[in-house]
This record gives structure tokens, C-alpha cells and sequence, in this order.
């Protein structure tokens, strides 16, 4: 594949970074962290009006009809700035999910009002056992007439305190993999959502349903056929925390390179000392071998080829690797870089949470072992 970018991917690349600059400064993500929600509505407003929200789903329903690489080049941005609030929860774990199982009156009632920034999504998925298999989904779904009843609890729903609808994996047999996906409103009597601390700042929650009643017009796709969308989900996901990733990568680089150059110990720029200048061209390294398996990962999901593999090996390998950049960079710039004034503790705290987000780097390369037979 050619890795240059189009000129219509160079705008977007461009026109967010642009755009971000002025609109998230660290500042601001200072005071998303402190604040419940988040993210202000002016923001999301703005991104909205951008089209963001709508990038990666189809014309008819408001979109933009763009590609999944198109996604995580703007996704890459938005690591590169720590973006706050619940954009992936809403255009890559809700949206995509219901891109792909919903039916045309699914999609086009919910991705419209998606792409017009007036509905927050998110998805349901893990449970007390942490793992992204759907032996881990214990959720029940009891079909009552024409209705169903959820009973259990999620964790880690990422946005839920905000989300206007929550897409929600549930168990709708005793065979490991059926599972059946709903849409279930936030508010809706028996559903119970409360805000947890992260190390990150970044708003998971757990959501307890109580009888939680949904219609049976809500499930999306098919009863119990739900896991090869989820499975898809979770690798789409994983390759779009890895843009992010890579994007904060770019950032850390930034900031140790640039001390390098300012920073003067025993009469000479720390930059001239052969020990730091390993620290960066290992941080380059990192960098350069994440951005091309992540990229290489994306462009197979745009061209609808089988991406199962690269996407476990794309998250495999950044996991990793983007947490030990970091942890380079704070090598470089020593204590500095761990004071709060410092923006480097940002990408820090996000580096460590997205290691296990979707899967940590265990997780994936046994996914991959499993898919070479081994």
C-alpha cells in the first residue's frame, strides 16, 4: 500500500490540527478531567459542524461516506491533542456498531441524529470478568412476549453518564457465543449509571440494569448472532486507540526532542550525550513501527479485506510500545516531566489506559497465535 495520504485525507489531517490547536489546548483538557461530563457542548458543537460525527457512515443517513482510514487519521489528531469527551464511544464503538447490525430504520433514525452531534452513544460490553470474549458477556436477555428484560451489570462504559443511548451485549443463550445486541435508552426506568475514578480522567462507568424493559423492536440484528459484529467492533476499536496512540506518540517525541535542544547540563545541551540520544531514536523507532502497523491495519478495514490479524498485531505491538515511549520521554526530560504542570503526565495517564484498552498486548497475540495456528 501507498502510506502518503490523498489530498483529501491531507485536509483533514490538516484542517484538525488546525482546529484542535485553538480549540483543545492542554488547559482545556485540564479542566475536561475535573468536570463530570467531560466535554462542553460548544466543543461538541463545533465538531459537529465540522462533520466529524458523521465521517465514517454513508451519505444517506447524513454522513460523510468516508473510510475507516480516513477515521483514524483524524482519530491520530485527536491522540495528539488528548482530546476529551465521548467521540469514540459514540462514532466508533456505538456508531460502527450499529452501522453494521442495525437495520435501514436503525440506522437511519440513530446515525442521523449521530452525525448531527444530537445523540451520544456508547456500548455495554464488559463485565466483573474483563474479558473482551463472549464467554465474558453474563447479561442476561429474558424475551418476554414482545419485549425483553436485561439483568446484570457492565463496567467500564465509557461516557454512559452522558450518553443518550447505551448499544448493550447481552446473553440470549447458553451457547458461548450468542449473544444479542440492544438499543437501550440511558434513561429508561432500571438502569442505573454511576461515574468511576480512572487514572486517566477519562469517564467509564458502571451501568447496573434492574429489569431494564426493551422493546423488541430495539435488537439489533439478529438474536443471538451478535458476536461476529462485536468481535469486529472490538478490532476496529483496538486499531482506532492504536491512531490515537499514535498520535500521542508524535506529541511525547515532540516534547523530548525539543528539551534536548533547550535543556544545558555540565555545560552542554543534554542532546550531545550519546544515552539520550538513544532514548530518542528507540522513541522513533516505537513511533515509526506503530504508525505504519496501525495505518497498514486501517487501510485493510476501508478496503473491506480480511483484517483480523493485522489489527491484533497492530494493537499487539502499540500497546507496548506507545507505553514505553512515554516512558522514554520522561527518561529525557526527568522529574519535570512528571510535575502536573507538565503536559507529558497527560499522554502518561492515557498511555497506560489505552495499553488495556480492547485488549492488552497478551490479549492480541494470542488472538494472532490462534490465527496462524499455533
Amino acid at each position: 500500500m501507498n502510506y502518503d495520504l490523498n489530498e483529501e485525507q491531507k485536509m483533514i489531517k490538516e484542517s484538525a490540527h488546525r482546529f484542535l490547536a485553538e480549540a483543545c489546548s492542554s488547559d482545556f483538557v485540564r479542566e475536561m478531567i475535573e468536570d463530570e461530563k467531560g466535554f462542553t457542548p460548544e466543543f461538541w458543537g463545533k465538531m459537529a459542524e465540522l462533520g466529524w460525527m458523521g465521517l465514517p457512515f454513508p451519505e444517506e443517513v447524513g454522513g460523510a461516506g468516508m473510510t475507516f482510514l480516513d477515521l483514524a487519521i483524524l482519530l491520530t489528531e485527536m491522540g495528539y491533542y488528548c482530546v476529551p469527551g465521548p467521540f469514540f464511544s459514540t462514532v466508533v464503538l456505538g456508531g460502527l456498531t450499529v452501522l453494521e447490525a442495525g437495520n435501514d430504520e436503525q440506522k437511519s433514525r440513530i446515525l442521523s441524529e449521530v452525525a448531527a452531534g444530537k445523540r451520544i452513544l456508547t456500548l455495554a460490553w464488559l463485565e466483573e470478568g474483563g474479558t473482551w470474549s463472549p464467554e465474558g458477556i453474563r447479561l442476561r436477555a429474558e424475551s418476554r412476549d414482545d419485549q425483553f428484560l436485561l439483568s446484570g451489570t457492565k463496567l467500564f462504559v465509557p461516557d454512559a453518564h452522558v450518553a443518550d443511548t447505551i448499544v448493550v451485549a447481552a446473553r440470549t443463550g447458553d451457547a458461548p457465543d450468542e449473544i444479542s445486541l440492544f438499543e437501550v435508552d440511558a434513561n429508561a426506568p432500571g438502569v442505573d449509571i454511576t461515574l468511576l475514578d480512572t487514572l486517566a480522567g477519562d469517564k467509564l462507568c458502571e451501568v447496573v440494569f434492574n429489569n431494564v424493559k426493551i422493546p423488541g423492536a430495539n435488537l439489533l440484528g439478529k438474536e443471538g448472532g451478535a458476536w461476529p459484529v462485536l468481535n469486529n467492533t472490538l478490532l476496529k476499536a483496538a486499531v482506532g486507540k492504536a491512531a490515537e496512540m499514535d498520535g500521542g506518540s508524535q506529541k511525547a517525541l515532540e516534547f523530548a526532542v525539543g528539551y534536548t535542544k533547550e535543556r544545558v547540563q555540565f555545560d552542554k545541551l543534554i542532546g550531545t550525550y550519546q544515552a539520550i540520544q538513544h532514548h530518542c531514536a528507540n522513541m522513533l523507532m516505537y513511533a515509526d513501527t506503530g504508525h505504519f502497523l496501525m495505518a497498514h491495519a486501517a487501510w485493510k478495514i476501508a478496503e473491506g479485506l480480511p483484517f483480523e490479524e493485522e489489527a491484533s498485531m497492530c494493537k499487539a505491538w502499540v500497546s507496548e510500545a506507545h507505553r514505553k515511549l512515554v516512558a522514554l520521554a520522561h527518561q529525557v526530560l526527568g522529574g519535570v516531566g512528571f510535575m502536573e504542570e507538565h503536559d507529558l503526565q497527560l499522554y502518561f495517564r492515557r498511555a497506560k489506559t489505552a495499553e488495556v484498552a480492547f485488549g492488552d498486548a497478551t490479549f492480541h497475540r494470542e488472538r494472532v497465535a490462534q490465527a496462524v495456528g499455533l
